[in-house]
Parts: structure tokens; C-alpha cells; sequence
């Protein structure tokens, strides 16, 4: 990385660094705070810098959309324990975004997007966000999502919320950035901070990570604490690191994969996800194509079949035309469950809130209603009124559902595939190139690899992959349960052999 003399006025504040910050890499800023060139402080303010100049200025991407008020003083902290030789864990310093869905106890409000919730402070810390605290991290602040996680309505726009506005893709700011972890998709990618934690019921961090040019990885169900997150479906729900590379996003990983007995369903790992960052990764390893996953754009078409002839360049044996099942039946089922658990858990979670803020969906159904010219502008709320329709989970329709969405994409489908040929992993495209932002028609999806890994609760890589008319896509890496170093390795090689990531231009 090329050494230059960089000074930046934030405010009323000057300072000067003698390294060139932009792109860093964990390692990359470690080393220069240990040779002295750059500290905690320095590099926050760095990043506060550039999210004034090009988040909340320029072409307004709208992807940051609350600074963390200890920020300054917490990296500062950092510094101080770090000059009395006390590092606290592989983020010392290093700043992180987090998706507002996400409890902090720092004075922060937790909104996912919603005015009903723009003073919903929560009084400490998800449990995830601890353990990124105790590993050294700097909460830099919160990202803007698809409000609600993007489960109001069928016609919503990624990136959109009632309370913050749409946020816009880096590479082309008329273009959808993908959802609903929107704000750390774009915020990562064009170097708002190193890492951002996003969360996925299906997609949610694969689909923004891939059309932002990003590394996303969508762990294993369990593996990751649900505490303290606005929730869709404890069933799927899971956060996720987004980051540049896979290297930083497996060394987030490692920090939040923190067994958590409070969660409803904790899932211990034993797995050292480091160690796994293996060059020749892909040595050996059987990889099955899912086509049924594919066909959605031919030009992404392309770019796969040359990322196949990646992988076999780096010792991998394909195996051609895998099948996982009819994926409009998983669909279905996994709609219902998605419905059911919705309400049951948002109602949970708003139970705990303060006083005077919605305790319940009927109550966030009336707030739309009675807000209706900031909540409901482009699209309604049709998918909150299916759920409040919904019974308790004791229902023998939500019961069967869910049994049927785990039995088809995991049983019969994911552990099926790999066991009938002999696979190590599976792969397909991540997603179809960025669509226009449509306010009228909302989302134009054709495609995604995501919803069997999500519906399964397995785990889930995508690494860019290229580029469709200067627009990022991904390839995505995904396997059984608790299969994450099988993915890294994958992953990590693929990932090497090509260095497809590329930054916007702002």
C-alpha cells in the first residue's frame, strides 16, 4: 500500500497521517498502529470523514445513519490500552458498523427503519455486540436497512425506510444497493469503516454483499446470539460479518461466534474459522453446480462458467446439474413459517421496549395507518396484516410448514445433494446484477441463491465474482450445517486466485 502525507479536516478537527487509509485490511491497520503511523482515533475519524463527504454529501448514498456518540472516546480507549501494551482481542481499534436492527446501550436508537421506533434506546448491549466490544472493536455507529428487514410488503424498495430514506448502490446510485442489510452492504464497499455486521432471514446479507462487491457470510443457524436484534423468524433470523475481503470477514466471524445459552436455540461451534483461510483451499474439493439457481441473467451466466474454470484451475472437481428439489414448495412453506414467527417474536421483542413505544405488530399496524404520509408513501403493509392474522406457533399449520421447509431444503435437499455425489460444497451466482430503484413497482428480483442455506439454517459465502456493466455480483459457497471451514477454504481460494473486488468510484 502506497505511503502518502494525508490530512483531513473533519469539523473543527485537523489531523494528519502519514499512510493512505483507504481499503484497509484488518492486518493492514494493525500494522500501522503498531509501527505508530495511525491510531484508534485517527482512523475513526478517518471514516467519519468520508461518511460526511460521500454519505451525507456528494451523491448522498444514505448508507450510515447514526454516528455512535462515544465513537471518538472509545477508540481513544483503544489507543491508550494499547500504548500500555493491553490488546483485548484481533478488532483492537478497528471500527464496525452495525445494521439498525441491532440493540446498543450507548445512547444509540434501535429502529430497523421505523418512525414507531426512532426512540426505542435500548438499555445495553446485544449479546453479539458485546463480544465485539470484548474483542476490541469500535462501534462506529448504525447502517440504514429495508425497513423492517424488508417483511411489510411484497412491493417494498431495498434499502428504503420510513425513518432514514432510500439508501443508493456505490457503483450506480440509480440502482437498487440489495437488502434489507443495505446500509452495510454499501458502507463496506465504498469505505465507510473495515467491517459491518448485517442480518439475514434469507438473503439479507448475501444479496447486498453480492450487488455491493463485498465478502458476506451468513453463518450457520445458532451460531451467532439472536439477543438484543429486531427479529423476523427465529428460525432463519442469524447476523452476519460483511467485510472486504474474506479474511476479515472470517476474523469477524470468529469474534461473534460466541455460544450464548440465553438464545432460543444456541448451536455451539467448535469450529477455529481462522485456521481455515487456506490458499490452496480449494485443493481437492468436490463442488457440486446448482443450476436450478441460476438462468436468471445470461451475461452473470457467463461470469459463472468462468468462475468454474477458476475453481478447477485451483484443483477443485465440479460436478455438474445438482438438484435440490422444487424450490416454489420450500417457498411456499417457508412464507408461512416466516408469518407466524413474525409476529410472535417482533411481539417478544417490543414487549421489552420502554414505555411508550409499540408493544405489539396491532400496534405498529395503527402507527402506519395514523403515519401514513412518512411510513407508507410507496408501498403498504400487506405483509404485517397477513401476520396479525396469523395464530400461536402451537398451530398445526405453522408446525407443518416448518417441518416441510426444513425437511425439503436441508434433509432432502442440501445434505441429500452433497451425500448423493459425494460433494463437499455446493455453488451457484449470488444474485442478478443491481435492478433501478423503483419506488412504483418496488424490488425487481429474478433470482438468488440464498433460500435453501436460509431456510435450512446452513451456512452461506458469497465473494464477488465479477462484473456485468461495471456492476458486482457474487458466487455463492454453501454446504450443510456447520460446514463453515469447508466454505472458508473454498472460499478464501477462490477468492485469491481472482481478486474480483473492485471500489467504486465516488
Amino acid at each position: 500500500m502506497k505511503l502518502v502525507l494525508s490530512c483531513l479536516l473533519l469539523l473543527t478537527s485537523l489531523y494528519c497521517s502519514a499512510a493512505d487509509l483507504s481499503q484497509l485490511t484488518i492486518k493492514k491497520a494493525h500494522q500501522l498502529m503498531e509501527s505508530g503511523e495511525l491510531t484508534s482515533e485517527q482512523l475513526v475519524n478517518y471514516y467519519l470523514n468520508r461518511i460526511e463527504a460521500h454519505d451525507k454529501n456528494g451523491v448522498k448514498l444514505n448508507s450510515v445513519v447514526t454516528i455512535n456518540p462515544d465513537a471518538l472516546r472509545e477508540a481513544r480507549q483503544q489507543d491508550k490500552e494499547r500504548s500500555n501494551k493491553i490488546v483485548r482481542g484481533p478488532l483492537y481499534g478497528i471500527p464496525v458498523l452495525l445494521k439498525d436492527n441491532i440493540d446498543t446501550g450507548e445512547g444509540m436508537a434501535n429502529t430497523a427503519g421505523s418512525a414507531a421506533l426512532k426512540d426505542n434506546f435500548p438499555e445495553d448491549d446485544a449479546f453479539l455486540v458485546k463480544k465485539l466490544r470484548s474483542a476490541g472493536a469500535v462501534i462506529l455507529g448504525k447502517t440504514n436497512l429495508s425497513e423492517w428487514a424488508n417483511f411489510r410488503s411484497s412491493h417494498s424498495s431495498s434499502g428504503w425506510s420510513g425513518l432514514f430514506g432510500q439508501t443508493k448502490n456505490p457503483y450506480d446510485p440509480t440502482r437498487s444497493p440489495c437488502g434489507s442489510s443495505s446500509g452495510s452492504g454499501v458502507a463496506i464497499a465504498a469505505d465507510f469503516a473495515l467491517l459491518a455486521v448485517g442480518t439475514e432471514t434469507d438473503g439479507s446479507v448475501t444479496c447486498p454483499s453480492s450487488l455491493n462487491g463485498i465478502v458476506g457470510i451468513k453463518p450457520t443457524l445458532g451460531t451467532v446470539s439472536r439477543d438484543g436484534i429486531i427479529p423476523i423468524a427465529h428460525s432463519q433470523d442469524t447476523a452476519g460479518p460483511m467485510a472486504r475481503t474474506v479474511t476479515d470477514a472470517v476474523t469477524m466471524l470468529a469474534v461473534m461466534s460466541k455460544f450464548d445459552k440465553a438464545d432460543p436455540a444456541p448451536v455451539k461451534s467448535n469450529i477455529n474459522y481462522v485456521s481455515h483461510l487456506k490458499k490452496d483451499g480449494l485443493k481437492g474439493k468436490r463442488i457440486g453446480i446448482v443450476r436450478q439457481l441460476m438462468g436468471y441473467n445470461p451475461q452473470v451466466d457467463e461470469l459463472f462458467e468462468k468462475a468454474v474454470a477458476d475453481l478447477k484451475a485451483q484443483g477443485a472437481e465440479v460436478v455438474d446439474e445438482v438438484k435440490l428439489g422444487d424450490s416454489s414448495a420450500w417457498g411456499e412453506a417457508e412464507y408461512q413459517v416466516l408469518l407466524y414467527e413474525f409476529k410472535t417474536d417482533l411481539n417478544l421483542y417490543l414487549s421489552g421496549t420502554k414505555q411508550g413505544l409499540p408493544k405489539s405488530l396491532a400496534d405498529l399496524i395503527a402507527f402506519n395507518k395514523a403515519n401514513a404520509a412518512q411510513e407508507m408513501p410507496y408501498f403498504g403493509q400487506e405483509i404485517f396484516l397477513q401476520a396479525q392474522d396469523k395464530g400461536p406457533l402451537s398451530d398445526k399449520l405453522y408446525k407443518d410448514a416448518l417441518a416441510k421447509a426444513k425437511k425439503l431444503t436441508g434433509v432432502q435437499g442440501i445434505d441429500a445433494a452433497l451425500q448423493r455425489h459425494d460433494l463437499d460444497l455446493l455453488i451457484a451466482p449470488s444474485n442478478q446484477p443491481a435492478w433501478k430503484t423503483d419506488w412504483v413497482n418496488g424490488d425487481h428480483y429474478t433470482g438468488a441463491a440464498s433460500s435453501p442455506a436460509a431456510i435450512s439454517g446452513y451456512p452461506h459465502i458469497t465473494v464477488p465474482m465479477g462484473q456485468v456493466q461495471g456492476l458486482p455480483v457474487g458466487l455463492s459457497f454453501f454446504a450443510g450445517k456447520l460446514s463453515e471451514g469447508t466454505l472458508i477454504e473454498a472460499a478464501y481460494g477462490y477468492e485469491q486466485a481472482t481478486q474480483h473486488q473492485q471500489a467504486p468510484a465516488l
